[in-house]
């Protein structure tokens, strides 16, 4: 099979794994967000640092030990990809499902406004009308819920500042979790050993299949992960931008169809407002960036 087309295959199977998280956290319960949260953190460690040792990847440790900056910006890193699983988990367990989608619809969108207003980047006229088309539906879908969609805006705006930081960090998916995870745990372990003492914690109280349950929330945050790295080092950037759109198209069709939230008309018209604006930013997408393979120089031809 070609490179390319397995890095496809990787990308598709990655995001389709987070797009079906919604249909994992409620197995769950009893179990509170932040319970599973805490699982979430210590178990994934377990299962990157698993990952690392078949690969027999260590070396990575001494030089990041060296650059006191990216341990730093790694630190950070975990303090906001807490709060943005947190409130996923809290999302999905608490009957929010469509408006969680709507956080990952957006966060593109947020992305790019980060790259405008903090890396100086440059935004064409079919990008702005796509924020502006965004912005509008946030606005619409306010007026709709009765009050910001809090959740999805946090959602949005934790992940496009993770993606933010990491890029800053330059440092691989897998061995930026493990050091994201190892910043977690001690809080984790903590909350979850305060649990126990308390009488309310659930793992080991619900049978088994509960407390496996618990430890799988790590493996399953570690394998899209990993499918996620195998599909960028394979494909281009803009296929992967592509991809990133299965992740939230599958959470909102399981929040409409199998979670039975409520769309009213007024709601569809905001979510409608929010693909058009992701349709123009990926048609302009793909316009740039075949004008720039179109600019590129021919190759200077071999001669032997």
């Amino acid at each position: 099979m070609p490179e390319s087309r397995r890095g496809v295959l990787y990308g598709i199977a990655a995001y389709s794994m987070w797009g079906l998280f919604p249909l994992y956290w409620p197995l769950l319960k009893p179990s509170g967000a932040l319970e599973i949260l805490a699982h979430r953190m210590t178990w994934s460690l377990v299962a990157v640092i698993a990952i690392l040792a078949v690969r027999r990847h260590w070396s990575w440790i001494r030089e990041l030990l060296r650059t006191p900056k990216k341990l730093g910006l790694l630190a950070l890193a975990a303090a906001i990809v807490t709060v943005n699983w947190g409130v996923y988990i809290y999302a999905v367990n608490t009957g929010h499902v469509v408006e969680s989608a709507l956080g990952y619809f957006i966060n593109p969108l947020v992305s790019v406004l980060f790259g405008v207003v903090l890396l100086k980047e440059h935004l064409r006229p079919w990008q702005w009308g796509a924020v502006g088309l965004g912005t509008l539906a946030v606005l619409l879908l306010a007026i709709d819920y009765g009050r910001l969609p809090w959740i999805a805006l946090v959602l949005a705006v934790s992940f496009g500042t993770y993606g933010l930081v990491k890029k800053i960090a330059q440092v691989g998916a897998a061995e930026s979790m493990a050091v994201e995870t190892l910043v977690l745990l001690l809080p984790a372990l903590g909350y979850l050993l305060y649990l126990q003492q308390q009488g309310t914690g659930t793992f080991g109280t619900m049978g088994a299949g509960h407390a496996l349950l618990l430890v799988g929330a790590g493996v399953i945050t570690a394998i899209p992960l990993l499918c996620f790295t195998a599909a960028a080092l394979r494909v281009p950037l803009t296929t992967i931008g592509l991809l990133q759109y299965i992740a939230p198209v599958l959470q909102f069709l399981v929040g409409v169809f199998v979670a039975h939230e409520v769309m009213p008309p007024s709601r569809w018209v905001g979510f409608a407002i929010v693909w058009l604006a992701l349709s123009v930013f990926t048609w302009d997408s793909l316009r740039a960036a075949r004008e720039a393979r179109r600019t590129l120089p021919d190759p200077e031809p071999v001669t032997v």
